[in-house]
C-alpha cells in the first residue's frame, strides 16, 4: 500500500522559550525538523511527505530545509494552523489520489526509528489505524484539589501514546471531517478515529522517541545522541571506540580556463577553476565521500549523479548538507574531519581557516572539528604539473559498525 508521511510542524513553541520554533532550533548543529525528516525521508515504506509549516516560514523552510538538505521525498509545503489538529487538517487536503496509508508524525520527535515506522504502517494496513506507545509501568494515581490523591489507578492496559499514528486514508480523512463539523479538538489523531467508533492497534514505541518541547528535553536529545541503541546502519553513540565508524574519500578535477576555483566552499582567486558537473569542489565531494562511506551509504555519485541537470553547477556545500541529513538518518555524528588539497597553485594558506568553517556549517559541527590542510605534488604528475587537483579526507563518525 502505498503510503504518505505528514509532518506538522506548524506550532510556535511557547514552552521551549526560544526565538524560533522549536522544530527549527539545532539538536548537535543540525535542526530538530531536518533530522526528524531524514529518518522518513530514508524510510523504504514512505513514498511522500508533506510538511505543514508556519504560513509564514513556508517559502524559507522549502529552500533552506527541504531544498538544502536534499529532502526529496517533501513534495509539497504547506501552512499550516493555529493548532497540530489544523496543521494535519491542512495537509490532508493535498494528499494526492492513490495514497492508501497516511502516516502522522510529530516534527519534534526526531528518534523515531525504522522499527517503530514499520511496525505502525504494518499494523495500520491489517487493521486499518495504528499508534505507536509505550505500555504503562509505574503506578498511576489521580489526583484532586491541592494534589490530593482521589484514587490509583489500574495500569492494565493503559498505554503513552508516541507518534507516529497511521489510518487507511480514508478512516483519518473521515475522522479529521467529523472533528470539523463538530469543533472537537484532541490532543493526537488516533483519538479522533476512536471517538468515531473505530479501533486503533497500539503497537511498541520506543523510550528514546521523545517529543522535544522544553530546553530540558533538548539537552536530553543530545544524551540520546551519546548513547543510542543501533536501529539502523549506525548508532547515534557518541563515545568509546566500539562506537566509532571512519571514512575514507578521495576525489581529483582537471582544471579548465573559464571556470571558477571553487575550494571548500570558497572562490579562490586564480586563472583557471576545476572541470565537473558541479562546481567541482574537489575538496567537499572527498569530504562527502568519506562521510557516505563511514555511514556505509554509498558515494557521491549515486546520490548525485552528473548525468542529473538538477546538479549542474550546483554549490558543492549544498550537497555536503544533503549529505549530513543522510548521515543523520542513519543514526550518525560527525566527530571529526581531516581533510588535504593537493594543488601546486595558487597558494591556499589564507583561505584554509574559511574553507574549514563553510565545511563546519554545511555539517553542523563547531570549526574546531575540521581541519583542512593543504600541499603541492612537488611538480610530480598531473597535479604536479599544474593540470588539476586533488583531495583526501578522512572522518570519523559516532556509531556501530556491521549494523
Amino acid at each position: 500500500m502505498k503510503t504518505l508521511a505528514i509532518v506538522p510542524a506548524g506550532g510556535t513553541g511557547r514552552r521551549m522559550g526560544a526565538a524560533v520554533p522549536k522544530q527549527f532550533l539545532p539538536l548537535a548543529g543540525i535542526p530538530v525538523l531536518v533530522r526528524t525528516l531524514a529518518v522518513l525521508q530514508h524510510s523504504p515504506l514512505i513514498e511522500q511527505i508533506l510538511l505543514a509549516v508556519p504560513a509564514a516560514d513556508v517559502v524559507q523552510v522549502r529552500a533552506d530545509i527541504v531544498e538544502a538538505h536534499g529532502l526529496t521525498k517533501v513534495t509539497a509545503v504547506v501552512a499550516g494552523g493555529a493548532e497540530r489538529q489544523d496543521s494535519v487538517g491542512n495537509a490532508l487536503r493535498e494528499v494526492p489520489e492513490g495514497i492508501e496509508i497516511v502516516l502522522v508524525h510529530d516534527a519534534v520527535r526526531p528518534f523515531v526509528t525504522p522499527a517503530v515506522i514499520a511496525r505502525v504502517v504494518t499494523a495500520a494496513q491489517e487493521y486499518g489505524a495504528a499508534a505507536a506507545g509505550l505500555p504503562v509501568r509505574d503506578t498511576v494515581k489521580r489526583a484532586g484539589g491541592a494534589d490530593r490523591v482521589v484514587t490509583t489507578v489500574e495500569r492494565e492496559g493503559l498505554w503513552l501514546a508516541q507518534t507516529p499514528q497511521a489510518f487507511h486514508r480514508q478512516i483519518i480523512v473521515t475522522a479529521y471531517e467529523r472533528a470539523s463539523r463538530d469543533g472537537y479538538v484532541a490532543t493526537d489523531d488516533a483519538a479522533l478515529v476512536e471517538r468515531m467508533g473505530g479501533a486503533v492497534r497500539m503497537v511498541p514505541g520506543d523510550p528514546d522517541n521523545v517529543k522535544i518541547t522544553t530546553p530540558e528535553d533538548l539537552a536530553h536529545g543530545e544524551a540520546i545522541l551519546g548513547r543510542r541503541r543501533p536501529d539502523g546502519p549506525l548508532s547515534g553513540a557518541a563515545g568509546g571506540e566500539s562506537g566509532m565508524r571512519i571514512g575514507f574519500g578521495f576525489d581529483s578535477h582537471r582544471l579548465a580556463a573559464g571556470r571558477r576555483l571553487v575550494l571548500g566552499g570558497r572562490v579562490v582567486p586564480h586563472d583557471q577553476g576545476l572541470l565537473g558537473h558541479s562546481d567541482a569542489d574537489v575538496l567537499v565531494h572527498a569530504i562527502c565521500d568519506a562521510l557516505l562511506g563511514a555511514a556505509g551509504a554509498g558515494d557521491i555519485g549515486r546520490h548525485f549523479p552528473d548525468t542529473d541537470p538538477a546538479y549542474k553547477d550546483i554549490a558543492s556545500v549544498l550537497l555536503l548538507r544533503r549529505v549530513a541529513a543522510i548521515v543523520a538518518a542513519r543514526g550518525g555524528r560527525v566527530c571529526n574531519v581531516d581533510s588535504t588539497i593537493v594543488l601546486e597553485r595558487p597558494r591556499l594558506a589564507p583561505y584554509l581557516d574559511e574553507m574549514a568553517a563553510n565545511i563546519a556549517g554545511a555539517l553542523g559541527v563547531p570549526p574546531g572539528r575540521v581541519s583542512v590542510k593543504a600541499k603541492t605534488n612537488e611538480g610530480m604528475g598531473i597535479v604536479g604539473a599544474g593540470e588539476g587537483a586533488a583531495a583526501f579526507a578522512v572522518v570519523t563518525l559516532a556509531g556501530n559498525a556491521g549494523e
